[in-house]
């Protein structure tokens, strides 16, 4: 927004939009687009299928009606087909767990103003929430986001040549999967947390990979790369964001280490300009990393470069992808 389009009615309609996305995340948490995938109905029917107050359900359904998630026609409530694509929770297009994941989020955000005061992240947790539900969210959420855009990232790298890339990081192993899928005589190997490997196990085995695929146990702090110089390729998605500028160096230092000489390093993120206030995804998402992080951030191009030439790096580019949230890639050859 231009400095000229801000005036009060504009900043009040900018401090309230927290009501719209409250109700979307309650929409999704309570399953109402879930529940109305089986067809129209009713308030009380809903109330009951949730275990709800009337009142409460009715103000709810009435309000995402409003927000043109649902219709309502007579006394019946029905998804309307944005809703039907993405909010119910086995469409294949579903971003629900993002959703939650932002939802989980919000105390955090509330709370930022002793994050900007201390420097560190707030102790946040919300009452009924597990450990377990939160990390779903998190791991499906990444994994429905970078099913929607592997596959454009696949074809915007030129892997061509290489036989080996190691995810580094890389949760399920989604772009790993559609840079295999893409370049048939390409081998990959996941490395990330334990945690991880029984949803990247699943994920690999149901796109057929299990033959062109592994996943090791990693963790990117404390561990070594069990195969240095053995990579052509090694792909680091979100992963910078959330270390310190320290630690990120560090990473960046060992997944060069994996990759042979001539190998490709190339680092996927949220990138700053070096002004740092464009784009502006970027420039909030640092604000998420002040708030959940001791020390994350998002990094401008010319950091990320240092870090790369630090790292032994040389030819370093950014590629003209652009992600959806104006993510972007730098590459390097070793």
């Amino acid at each position: 927004m231009t400095e000229s389009s801000w005036n009060p009615g504009s900043l009040l309609r900018l401090s309230g939009s927290y009501w719209q996305v409250c109700t979307l995340h309650t929409g999704v948490k309570l399953e109402i687009f879930t529940l109305l995938s089986k067809g129209p109905a009713s308030a009380r029917d809903l109330c009951h299928a949730m275990k709800g107050d009337l009142r409460g359900v009715v103000a709810l359904l009435d309000a995402l009606s409003a927000m043109e998630l649902l219709e309502k026609k007579d006394s019946l409530y029905a998804n309307t087909p944005a809703a039907e694509a993405f909010l119910v929770k086995d469409a294949p297009a579903y971003v629900g767990y993002m959703i939650l994941h932002h939802h989980f989020l919000m105390d955090s955000w509330n709370r930022m103003s002793e994050s900007v005061l201390s420097g560190k992240p707030v102790d946040s947790s919300l009452d009924g929430v597990t450990e377990e539900a939160e990390r779903e969210s998190f791991l499906m959420g990444m994994f429905n986001i970078a099913s929607a855009t592997a596959p454009g990232v696949a074809k915007a790298l030129d892997l061509s040549g290489c036989r080996r890339l190691l995810d580094f990081g890389g949760g399920p192993g989604t772009f790993a999967i559609h840079f295999c899928l893409e370049n048939k005589d390409l081998t990959a190997d996941v490395y990330d947390l334990p945690t991880t490997r029984p949803f990247a196990e699943k994920t690999i085995a149901r796109y057929g990979l299990e033959g062109r695929m592994a996943f090791t146990d990693f963790n990117f702090h404390t561990d070594s790369v069990a195969e240095p110089g053995a990579f052509d390729a090694v792909w680091i998605s979100h992963i910078l964001h959330g270390e310190n500028p320290g630690d990120a160096q560090r990473l960046v230092v060992k997944a060069m280490s994996a990759l042979k000489p001539g190998g490709r390093i190339f680092i996927h993120d949220f990138i700053l300009e070096d002004l740092r206030t464009a784009p502006l995804f970027a420039a909030l998402f640092s604000i998420n990393m002040l708030v959940a992080t001791d020390g994350g951030q998002s990094y401008s191009e010319s950091e990320i470069r240092e870090m790369l030439e630090n790292a032994g790096a040389s030819e370093i580019r950014r590629l003209p992808y652009k992600g959806p949230t104006e993510s972007g890639i730098l590459m390097g050859i070793k």
